[in-house]
């Protein structure tokens, strides 16, 4: 067994031989990696089980103080960017080894059994009921929360813009103003303005009435809201 290896190999397997043969230490390697595997199922599962746990037993001298959320935060940020904030168990795409191996660290370095795992994510990827890039959450408990692990793409600051006229009812309404506002603006008014008074104002008032009439109808129908109201809903259509 020694041929063709470098001394301190040699070394090191004499060494090793002296206290546990081979058949020994492959049989001890294989137990560990079938406990370690169990653990990792059993994360595996509590990701993907459905949990009420809002709380969970952290060592507070151990938490790196820049993954410590609390819910306003969070919700401000689904806001921004119209992300769910929901239980892991509604996460319909696979959860990376990577995510699982933190948790199982955070469970050894605090030995405690981590529970009630939240995730921010578009609703494309969740599971939703019906009547790019997500962010792993552990509770804390009082409404704040332990970061875990982030995978895929960054958000791309883009989405921010791109939803912000359904951040909320304001923003919507501002939206179907400036959209108003650029129609009356391109609208030639040629002898219009000369025979009907405030032309402007009436093009103005006409295309904003049809625009949110359209909008609305269009958005609501299709089983939308705005972003203030679905970022912490399970459901598709509400």
């Amino acid at each position: 067994m020694l041929q063709n290896k470098g001394l301190l190999e040699k070394e090191l397997l004499v060494e090793r031989n002296k206290f546990k043969s081979e058949s020994e230490l492959l049989e001890e390697i294989s137990s560990l990696l079938q406990a370690n595997e169990v653990a990792r199922q059993t994360i595996k599962n509590a990701i993907r089980e459905k949990s009420s746990t809002d709380f969970n037993d952290f060592n507070f001298d151990l938490l790196e103080s820049d993954k410590i959320f609390h819910l306003t935060q969070i919700r401000s940020v689904c806001v921004s960017y119209r992300l769910r904030f929901l239980d892991s168990s509604f996460f319909k795409e696979a959860i990376p080894e990577e995510a699982v191996s933190k948790i199982h660290a955070l469970e050894k370095k605090h030995q405690t059994t981590l529970q009630g795992f939240k995730i921010m994510a578009p609703t494309k990827a969740f599971d939703l009921l019906s009547y790019d890039d997500p962010l792993l959450f552990a509770p804390i408990g009082n409404d704040y929360y332990y970061l875990i692990h982030q995978w895929g793409n960054d958000i791309n600051p883009i989405r921010k813009w791109k939803v912000k006229p359904f951040k909320n009812l304001f923003n919507f309404v501002v939206f179907c103003l400036v959209i108003s506002l650029a129609i009356t603006f391109l609208t030639p008014e040629n002898n219009l303005s000369k025979s009907v008074p405030m032309a402007s104002i009436i093009i103005f008032l006409f295309a904003f009435k049809s625009i949110v009439a359209v909008l609305m109808y269009a958005f609501f129908m299709m089983g939308k809201n705005f972003n203030t109201a679905i970022w912490d809903r399970k459901y598709f259509n509400n």
